[in-house]
């Protein structure tokens, strides 16, 4: 056995990680490291995996202080004594009951205690760390000793790049990431989201499940890989994996009965037997072959659900993760009692169908509740009435009820007011987030065109006899850098005005909106009569008929 051997049982280690002749590493372009890492270069040598995450950890940018080896040697024994390591109570910040032991000997096993209280010692500022006991279980494996393992982590931790996110370390930041998750698995795995909807009361908390996946239940092997990756390409590789891992999920159980009473539950128990079902090397396949946003667009993301939840009181300074849970989980399923035939009242949708819409928008906005903002039944069919009522909200729903009895809508992210920035001409403003629905005769969303077709950004083409609004360009001035909401601006996609124009616009004599999938709806001003274009080459359905008249309209705001 090599020198990172003492804390490992190797009965328990597959043998061919022990096998593989030793290789040296020598390039240090990102690129090249970045293949090397998916590849799985060093995974089958247990030496150079060691090698290769000491370099890569001694090259994180951290604190000028940071504590090391040094530091752990002199302090060990005044937190520990003389305290059987097994048993060592841990800090609130992290799971006791989750604890992995992947592999890892008595002595190792031990070991993870101690340097957890050596780590809570030495960084006082950690709120919330449940993937904490994970890394160093996983670290343990490739240290020469405890001190060593102690000062890699420490380094992870101390990370003070502003770009390059690690381990989550507050509870805020914990929840964020866990609502940013709910998104993206809202975008790019539509079919799992619908299951989850469907089978749980609070997509949220299934979604809160996500870290566990990683840094829990999945098997030693697998994390190990995950973490190859990790450690060059940052944050974002662990939403991909999370969201190979929700699709497999989908694909191997579709159909088939629950297991229990929980989908939680189910999850995790598939998680742990994922060698059952997919490789690790198909698990990394299947999560690069997603085409997630950017860093800087999933970044943004976050900063907004951190901001929603700083607005709901859910800070760092939150004491108690049950307690803290127990609110998050409430604010979420407050929505859907609020959306109640005892205090919610629509001409249009039922209560069910509220909450469908419910779970198709952004997890930051799903802790408010609906706010009724304008009904041509109160309010008239005026487009200035319109305006007014709605303007100062957002984001909004707009639902419309067609005297055919067909139902459809949209969800728009930006405050109408935006429209006054072109002055008298016709401009087009909103996000990538905006997408129109169809609820009646059946149940149908449409995500922007980008969103769901990222190939079209990349082409900078748009599919024939797509219709564009308007020629207008959406230029970086177009919208104010202080609503950046994600999945963007025009700007981070490099997009001809035809294809950029696909959002939200409004005049005195009229309103589009720019949906997904070739479909764009547009109102006239008397709000009595609408139409809508649609685009044959996505093979979909029409929104709602061509031309139609409106029986009744409602717009709907989010209360805090």
């Amino acid at each position: 056995m090599d020198e990172y051997s003492c804390f490992v049982d190797w009965d328990k280690m597959d043998v061919t990680v022990q096998s593989q002749d030793a290789k040296d590493l020598t390039c240090t372009e990102f690129q090249e490291l970045k293949q090397l890492a998916r590849q799985g270069y060093w995974a089958k040598n247990h030496s150079l995996r060691a090698k290769v995450y000491h370099k890569l950890i001694s090259n994180i940018p951290c604190r000028t202080v940071t504590p090391d080896a040094n530091v752990y040697r002199d302090i060990v024994m005044k937190i520990v004594g003389k305290r059987n390591s097994s048993s060592l109570p841990l800090p609130e910040f992290v799971d006791d009951s989750l604890v992995p032991t992947y592999c890892l000997n008595a002595e190792g096993i031990g070991a993870v205690r101690k340097i957890i209280l050596c780590i809570a010692n030495q960084f006082p500022d950690i709120s919330f760390c449940p993937a904490l006991p994970s890394v160093i279980a996983l670290l343990l494996h490739y240290s020469k000793d405890e001190a060593e393992c102690f000062e890699q982590v420490c380094r992870i931790l101390a990370c003070n790049d502003p770009s390059k996110r690690l381990i989550d370390q507050t509870f805020l930041a914990f929840e964020s990431s866990c609502m940013t998750f709910g998104d993206l698995v809202n975008k790019y795995c539509q079919a799992a989201h619908k299951l989850m909807v469907a089978v749980s009361e609070d997509v949220l908390e299934v979604y809160s499940d996500w870290q566990r996946w990683l840094f829990g239940e999945l098997p030693m092997v697998y994390i190990a890989r995950v973490f190859d990756v990790f450690l060059v390409e940052g944050y974002k590789v662990l939403y991909r994996v999370a969201l190979a891992i929700l699709k497999f999920f989908h694909k191997v159980r579709a159909g088939q009965p629950m297991e229990s009473d929980s989908i939680q539950q189910d999850i995790r128990t598939f998680v742990r037997d994922i060698a059952k079902s997919v490789s690790p090397e198909r698990l990394l396949e299947k999560a690069f072959a997603i085409r997630l946003f950017s860093r800087k667009e999933i970044q943004l993301l976050q900063m907004a659900n951190e901001k929603a939840l700083q607005q709901k009181g859910i800070t760092v300074k939150q004491k108690s993760y049950c307690f803290s849970m127990f609110f998050i989980v409430f604010l979420r399923q407050n929505v859907h009692l609020a959306v109640h035939a005892e205090n919610f009242k629509s001409e249009i949708v039922s209560v069910k169908e509220m909450r469908d819409i419910w779970s198709w928008i952004p997890e930051r906005f799903a802790l408010c509740q609906p706010l009724l903002l304008f009904t041509t039944s109160e309010h008239g069919c005026s487009l200035s009435r319109f305006y007014s009522h709605s303007e100062g909200h957002e984001p909004t729903l707009l639902l419309i009820k067609t005297t055919a009895k067909e139902v459809c809508g949209a969800y728009l992210s930006t405050d109408w007011s935006e429209r006054r920035r072109g002055g008298n001409k016709l401009s087009f403003f909103g996000t990538g987030e905006c997408f129109v629905f169809r609820l009646q005769p059946e149940v149908e969303r449409y995500e922007w065109v980008i969103i769901k077709h990222p190939e079209l950004a990349a082409s900078g083409s748009e599919p024939e006899n797509h219709a564009s609004p308007a020629s207008s360009t959406l230029s970086s001035s177009s919208i104010p850098s202080d609503r950046l909401s994600p999945f963007l601006s025009a700007r981070h996609f490099n997009l001809p005005s035809k294809t950029a124009s696909m959002f939200m616009a409004g005049s005195t004599d009229s309103i589009i909106i720019g949906g997904g999938d070739g479909q764009a709806l547009y109102l006239d001003a008397d709000l009595n009569h609408g139409r809508t274009s649609h685009c044959n080459t996505f093979n979909n359905q029409p929104l709602c008929s061509e031309s139609f008249q409106i029986s009744v309209l409602e717009v709907w705001g989010f209360r805090d």
